[in-house]
């Protein structure tokens, strides 16, 4: 769907935002649901503004978006089924500011954080957040025990240099750190156990780790309180039949409409004292329009993370 067609549908939802209270958790969306259509400056307020209006508190911003990314960035990303967009020609400050969002956190690379960790600091305290997540790696081997040590080793080390200028450092996974590295023990496991608690804690990804047939629950146990933010997302199929085989692909689809049991696993985010839920999809959104996605998946958002939860 053409970007203008989407935007031309959506005005600014009256829903009602209660105010917020300590008991709530913030909720958020991520900056990539959004690329598609934050083209140009009046497209992107009005996304946000929308995302407000559906009852979300905050943005999850990447620093490959809010500044004009490489050719190489762009292609990998529309490659993944993620396109960045245009967005980082615009200025991300004023519309976070006008739109009455805040931002979470900033999620950036450990190649960008051990070459220049001062420039990640500057950026996200620009945006008055003191979070930082580094979003995997690129090209590496999950299933090295050396690699994966060397790695908790570097995400300690700049983790520390992070937590000098208070800015926590947060892991997010994905499903490669499935990866068995000893006979009972994942590279996730090894990342949990080598990593600094002082200076590296966890955003759990549920939905990944759910696509590589881990034990959700028990990881986010093990986790506990390192589990400082939670990407949601639901998992199911959404296309209707009849079906030539029995057999249907599984993908990313709103909360509530698919198959995990994110009540489950709400409750223990929230025992976990986790700080902030962050919805991420990248495709089969209703009518391929990533606002009213956005705007269903609100409805459990707001139902277990808010006043009246």
């Amino acid at each position: 769907m053409r970007v203008n067609t989407i935007m031309s549908q959506h005005k600014i939802s009256k829903t009602t935002i209660r105010a917020k209270s300590s008991t709530n958790t913030t909720t958020a969306v991520q900056q990539i649901m959004i690329g598609s259509i934050t083209n140009n400056y009046s497209h992107a307020l009005l996304t946000l503004k929308n995302i407000k209006a559906s009852g979300y508190d905050a943005i999850e911003l990447n620093d490959y978006m809010i500044h004009k990314p490489s050719l190489l960035v762009k292609m990998m990303t529309q490659f993944a089924g993620m396109p960045v967009g245009n967005g980082g020609n615009l200025n991300w400050h004023k519309l976070v500011k006008e739109s009455g969002l805040s931002v979470i956190s900033l999620h950036s690379d450990l190649g960008s954080l051990e070459k220049d960790p001062d420039a990640v600091i500057k950026t996200a305290k620009s945006f008055h957040t003191d979070t930082v997540v580094i979003t995997g790696m690129y090209r590496f081997d999950y299933s090295s025990l050396k690699d994966v040590n060397q790695l908790s080793e570097r995400l300690n080390k700049v983790g520390k240099k992070l937590a000098k200028n208070n800015i926590h450092l947060l892991y997010h996974n994905h499903n490669s750190e499935l990866q068995k590295v000893t006979t009972n023990k994942t590279a996730y496991d090894v990342i949990i156990e080598r990593t600094d608690p002082r200076y590296v804690n966890f955003e759990f990804d549920s939905y990944w780790m759910t696509d590589g047939g881990a034990n959700v629950p028990a990881i986010m146990k093990k986790l506990g309180h390192r589990m400082k933010l939670w990407h949601i997302t639901d998992r199911g199929h959404t296309k209707k039949g009849p079906y030539i085989t029995p057999i249907l692909s599984q993908d990313s689809t709103e909360l509530g409409n698919g198959n995990m049991d994110l009540n489950t696993l709400s409750d223990i985010a929230k025992q976990n004292g986790v700080k902030g839920v962050i919805l991420e999809t990248h495709k089969n959104w209703v009518d391929g329009d990533p606002i009213k996605s956005i705007q269903k998946s609100a409805t459990f958002m707001n139902k277990h993370f808010k006043d009246n939860q």
